[in-house]
């Protein structure tokens, strides 16, 4: 299949590409590299696709890796509707994997503009060209915090959502009541994944087991919200990308017999953390303690996620695989590999 994937110089975008790639699929990444964190680890991850730095640093030009066969690269806004329809109708892609996004819960409290633009108008312009354009199956990123704080755990898919605490929620609450708008309106199946914490090699700095493992090694304190009395679905990256695979790879027949064309999938670890015992994880791991400050709950964040995915499990066979220590051993080799590489 030839695949579209946006936010490929992303977290999980780029383990998606990877991935897609090497199970022969063609596949076209999309990126702007907005500066929301460190855009040099997101130069590293195109350099690992094959994309050069300079190659990327272009807009509107679409780039051939110089090391996988059937990849590449072309840096765009999503909100530049016209550059974005001419990729369309040249490449016509038979799947698009949307995952670009203006991320983080926080950002959006002090951001707002960014997150309506990319967010919304984005997502906007992905359907209409998903719908122009005879696109087979838009599958999409929304996210765990659609369920607010919601006290019923674990998150079923069918519960109300319509109570987001933060503006980000909101644009993901929104890209789903989109997505059922233009699967009912134009008949084009879309895929909703709910995402829930995702942490692993290549992750976002902006992510609290990047911060503590930064912050420990460096001997430096940490801040643990709502004084410890978090409780998180984390999710290894491995398993979040063998669940996308699968999603774009299967065949939509049997789903589509029963006209059901809108879809939405919690997909993470189906158990929920402690924040401490996470913590306690990464200190073990590095063989360090971390000096930990506990701090009050911060606006816009929740108190526990957890993601009942059997949904998932029964229409895709998907089961997480990963422990807890075994992908925090992942990551913590991946970043003291990463941080000692300049």
């Amino acid at each position: 299949m030839k695949i579209l994937v946006t936010g490929s110089s992303g977290f999980i975008g780029f383990h998606v590409c990877k991935s897609l790639n090497k199970r022969g699929h063609e596949v076209v990444g999309l990126d702007n590299i907005n500066d929301y964190y460190d855009v040099n680890l997101k130069f590293a991850r195109l350099k690992e696709l094959g994309i050069s730095k300079e190659d990327a640093t272009d807009f509107n030009q679409k780039k051939e890796s110089e090391s996988l066969k059937d990849f590449s690269f072309i840096r765009i806004h999503l909100e530049d509707r016209k550059t974005l329809d001419e990729l369309f109708k040249k490449e016509s892609f038979d799947v698009v994997c949307h995952l670009a996004a203006q991320a983080g819960v926080r950002y959006s409290l002090e951001n707002p503009d960014a997150y309506i633009s990319s967010n919304i108008v984005g997502f906007l312009n992905i359907l209409e060209n998903c719908r122009h354009n005879r696109v087979k199956h838009l599958v999409y990123a929304s996210s765990s915090s659609v369920y607010g704080n919601s006290k019923n755990v674990p998150f079923e898919t069918s519960e109300r959502v319509d109570r987001p605490v933060s503006l980000y929620a909101a644009t993901k609450i929104s890209n789903e009541l989109m997505a059922h708008t233009y699967s009912h309106l134009y008949g084009f199946p879309t895929t909703g994944l709910r995402f829930f914490t995702v942490y692993g090699p290549w992750g976002r700095p902006d992510m609290a087991y990047f911060l503590f493992t930064n912050a420990i090694l460096r001997g430096k304190s940490i801040k643990v919200f709502n004084q410890g009395n978090l409780e998180r679905d984390f999710t290894f990256i491995d398993d979040i990308v063998e669940g996308i695979v699968r999603i774009i790879e299967k065949p939509l027949d049997k789903r589509l017999e029963k006209e059901n064309l809108y879809k939405v999938y919690n997909i993470g670890n189906n158990q929920s953390v402690k924040l401490t015992d996470f913590i306690h994880t990464i200190e073990k791991t590095l063989g360090k303690t971390a000096n930990k400050i506990l701090s009050p709950m911060q606006a816009g964040d929740v108190e526990k996620t957890w993601a009942n995915v059997d949904d998932l499990i029964n229409d895709y066979d998907y089961r997480p695989q990963t422990s807890l220590k075994e992908g925090i051993k992942a990551f913590v080799d991946w970043y003291q590999s990463y941080m000692n590489s300049d």
